[in-house]
């Protein structure tokens, strides 16, 4: 199957559409039904040793979108977990008060800055002469950076490797079986817009090594592992060689 980016109709509706409500709900059963929050969940823990991180953890969520995959996740590794400093960064506004209360209760802290990942990724390196931007611990996508190819993907992957020590994403699996899949999420209910994006999303998803082949590579620093995870998802996950 080649890949074939094409534009999702979500990503086009205004954030209080009904049609777009009513879609970022079906996402909810969507990771239900794939497995996500527990992918998520294993895919941090290999790549961080909390009692040996710095603390707090600082953590960047791309393409956030509502947050509430990410709440969840929070939810399972907050017990066994230092405190975390979490951004949500999406281009449009849609984390709920509710939602932001509900990482504060797990001693989080949750912030989102409002901007288009392009434009963050191509800042320069130093916001101003000797401020240099934010380093993280880990920065983290789900079902985004399927959205993007070519020059812009790499631009996204070496922003994300100059400004983080490690780096999970989860995507759809480019393969027959999720694509069948893709065309029977009418059945849990699925509003016309969650069902037409579904396809897309697989058709843009990824298989083998393709993310792993755009990762900067330069100088062996990183440590990277490309896989599939159920039947669903495909992950890629990176850790600088020199941190625990």
């Amino acid at each position: 199957m080649p890949r074939i980016v094409a534009a999702e109709t979500l990503d086009q509706l205004a954030p209080e559409d009904p049609a777009a409500t009513r879609s970022r709900r079906d996402l909810v059963r969507v990771h239900r039904a794939m497995g996500t929050r527990s992918i998520v969940s294993r895919g941090w823990r290999r790549l961080l040793s909390p009692e040996r991180a710095r603390v707090p953890l600082r953590i960047l969520e791309i393409g956030a979108g509502d947050g509430s995959l990410l709440l969840g996740v929070a939810r399972s590794l907050a017990p066994h977990w230092p405190p975390v400093q979490l951004t949500l960064l999406d281009r449009q506004e849609i984390v709920s008060p509710t939602t932001l209360a509900g990482y504060v209760a797990l001693g989080w802290s949750a912030k989102v800055e409002v901007a288009d990942v392009l434009t963050w990724a191509a800042q320069p390196d130093a916001a101003a002469p000797g401020t240099p931007l934010p380093r993280w611990d880990l920065i983290t996508a789900t079902l985004f950076l399927h959205h993007f190819e070519g020059a812009q993907l790499d631009l996204l992957l070496a922003a994300v490797a100059a400004r983080s020590d490690r780096f999970f994403a989860c995507e759809p699996k480019r393969a027959w079986l999720p694509l069948v899949g893709s065309h029977l999420v009418g059945a849990i209910g699925a509003n016309a817009v969650t069902r037409e994006d579904a396809v897309l999303s697989v058709h843009a998803g990824f298989s083998d090594n393709e993310i792993t082949a755009t990762w900067p590579q330069a100088g062996g620093v990183w440590q990277t592992r490309e896989f599939a995870a159920g039947l669903f998802s495909h992950c890629f996950s990176a850790r600088r060689k020199a941190v625990a």
